[in-house]
């Protein structure tokens, strides 16, 4: 056994002590009442205020960029995506019944720091942030009615009995397991690593098993910077779609024209709201706005579900959950697809979306983990997201496709079929219901709320990485991220709009999907590790 192995493996590893001046071979670096990791924060906050910069300087270079980039990469490394991804969904549904499932986060006496509905409700915020928004009506009804069914899942006919929603089918498998088993494989590692074995809050952790004491060296720097990057493109990419969300819902109640100039103006505003957040802290800010957006977001469902009917609501949503099942193996087939515009225009993006955004999501979920066993935390983290995206896509786009079908919901057909504007898909979708003057802006708001979580939270995260770990860094480098993050996603928003977004998120989360998967190696021997010491 190697040495670093011996060392992991050993009931009291070495403790990360942040207050000293020489931790482990690194210069604990405080410039201007800094409390910065070096060399990781300076070589991230350079790159990426000079990405800002040249993006702005050059918006057609950059929109040329991205506009070829995010198809170049998702028709290229597919199938590593896609097999990446099923090889971190199987490993983490085998965490849920192996015996190291009974492992606790923070060992064995550790006690829980929230409750369930509060934990519950930041990991949803996290992890979903505006996406259910903005794709809960767009997703199944594109699928459903592209032009010539060239986005459909499995080129399946609409047509045929049995296959009225499969465009819902389509969506939940983008929003269901395989999104949250990135999210659980990350976040549970970095927990594991954190709690049990005392090591810092940051990516690097995770591979001490593998890299010893590299990991304190120009190893741990490349894979901390790394994650920085992925979180900041994946951050970012939902920031610029809920930016422009938001101002589609403007014009749709106040009339206000969704101009660019009105959508850099709306990420200053809501960035400046993010601050505020990020202000007050974990327990005050993110913990408080992500319970208001679980009230607001359930207020919402509830109401779409009684005037859609819950009778039928509830048949439609069992019916797609067994097509969702059964139809799983060949939607996770990467080889012989010949529905290339849906698998190569909307899976293999979002897979990279997803391990893009996990070192975010991962981490902060991690941060609220402690006390929690391996199964509860995958479980919760896994399966229950998955029927509550489920549930709330096959509502909202569901009763969409009802409306569509009927002759109605004209809105709806404008925005995504006639023309596409995905930004107003929802609140077309919400001109077909009544009470549409108090509906529309009350959704206008949770946006923004789902907006500021993402935001705060993520620059949370960031800073976390960035500070070698410390969960108490100085304020005025949370405040750093948080401007930054609004200036890369108004770069990138002008340099390219929602191409240049989401060619960002790829092209950074293709070379962490590796990352990923030695992570989850690394997991496999810290709990059976920690399970022998049970």
């Amino acid at each position: 056994m190697s040495e670093s192995k011996k060392k992991m493996l050993d009931p009291d590893p070495r403790v990360w002590d942040f207050e000293t001046e020489y931790e482990l071979g690194q210069d604990n670096v405080r410039p201007l009442g800094l409390d910065i990791h070096n060399p990781v924060f300076l070589i991230s906050a350079i790159l990426i205020c000079a990405f800002v910069l040249i993006a702005l300087a050059n918006q057609e270079g950059a929109a040329a960029l991205f506009g070829w980039l995010r198809p170049w990469l998702t028709s290229t490394f597919d199938w590593f995506l896609v097999l990446s991804v099923n090889v971190i969904t199987l490993f983490c549904l085998a965490l849920i019944v192996l015996p190291v499932g009974k492992v606790r986060i923070g060992g064995k006496d550790a006690k829980p720091d929230y409750s369930y509905a509060g934990w519950i409700a930041m990991m949803f915020a996290a992890g979903i942030g505006i996406g259910l928004l903005f794709f809960g009506v767009l997703e199944p009804v594109y699928y459903n009615f592209s032009e010539g069914g060239g986005a459909r899942p499995l080129n399946l006919d609409i047509n045929t009995p049995g296959n009225e929603y499969v465009g819902v089918v389509g969506t939940i498998h983008h929003w269901g397991l395989e999104a949250w088993a990135v999210y659980a494989a990350v976040g549970l590692s970095l927990a594991i690593f954190c709690y049990n074995l005392n090591l810092p809050l940051t990516l690097r952790s995770a591979f001490f098993p593998l890299l010893g004491e590299r990991i304190w060296g120009w190893w741990g720097h490349l894979i901390d910077t790394l994650a920085v990057f992925a979180t900041l493109f994946g951050l970012t990419t939902s920031l610029g779609l809920g930016a422009q969300q938001v101002a589609a819902g403007l014009s749709e109640v106040f009339g206000i024209e969704p101009t660019p100039t009105v959508v850099v103006l709306l990420i200053i505003g809501i960035t400046i709201i993010a601050l505020g957040s990020v202000l007050l802290g974990m327990d005050a800010g993110v913990k408080r706005l992500s319970e208001i957006n679980m009230i607001m977001a359930v207020a919402l469902f509830v109401f779409v579900m009684l005037v859609t009917g819950i009778g039928t609501a509830i048949s439609r949503y069992f019916n797609v959950m067994v097509d969702y099942i059964v139809m799983l193996p060949a939607l996770s087939n990467p080889f012989g697809r010949e529905d290339t515009s849906f698998f190569h225009g909307w899976t293999t993006f979002y897979w990279a979306w997803w391990i893009a955004w996990s070192p975010f999501v991962g981490m902060f979920i991690a941060r609220i983990s402690k006390g929690r066993t391996v199964r509860e935390f995958v479980v919760c983290c896994l399966l229950a997201p998955t029927a509550v995206c489920a549930l709330w896509m096959s509502t909202f786009g569901g009763a969409a496709i009802d409306l569509l079908n009927a002759g109605g919901a004209e809105g709806v057909r404008a925005t995504v079929i006639d023309s596409y504007a995905p930004e107003g898909a929802l609140f077309g979708f919400l001109k077909e219901l009544p009470f549409y003057g108090i509906v529309a802006p009350i959704s206008l708001v949770l946006i923004i709320v789902f907006f500021v979580t993402s935001s705060d939270s993520g620059s949370l995260v960031i800073d976390t990485i960035t500070a070698g770990g410390k969960m108490d860094a100085p304020v005025i480098q949370r405040v750093f991220w948080c401007t930054l993050e609004g200036l890369v996603a108004i770069a990138l928003l002008l340099g390219g709009g929602l191409a240049a977004l989401q060619g960002a998120a790829v092209s950074t989360g293709i070379p962490f999907t590796i990352v990923v998967l030695i992570m989850c190696y690394c997991l496999w021997l810290a709990l059976r590790s920690e399970q022998r010491k049970m």
